[in-house]
């Protein structure tokens, strides 16, 4: 079993810009022990013929497809436009 050093935790800790005491330090060497040593006791486990999955349940696509339908006529759609020029929407410039 692979076990955490207690220089192992302080480099996370460092790369993640957590500051830990002492106790802290300590406490999380055994935390993260006892979770790697969990992690490690699934390979154990035979999964000869298990397919790879991403997601432990069946889920499908429930969106309808898309179709291509006719839209609004432009004319229509400008009527409700404030502004509109050349058959587009005009807005105000926001980029410089």
């Amino acid at each position: 079993m692979p076990n955490i050093s207690k220089e192992q935790v302080k480099h996370v800790a460092d790369l993640a810009r957590l500051e830990m005491d002492e106790a802290d330090i300590e406490k999380f060497t055994t935390q993260l022990g006892d979770i790697i040593h969990s992690a490690e006791s699934l390979n154990e486990l035979d999964t000869t013929g298990v397919q790879p999955t991403t997601h432990v349940l069946q889920i499908r696509n429930v969106m309808r497809e898309d179709k291509i339908e006719k839209g609004l006529p432009r004319e229509l759609v400008l009527k409700n436009a404030p502004e509109h020029q050349d058959g587009q929407i005009r807005v105000p410039t926001i980029v410089e």
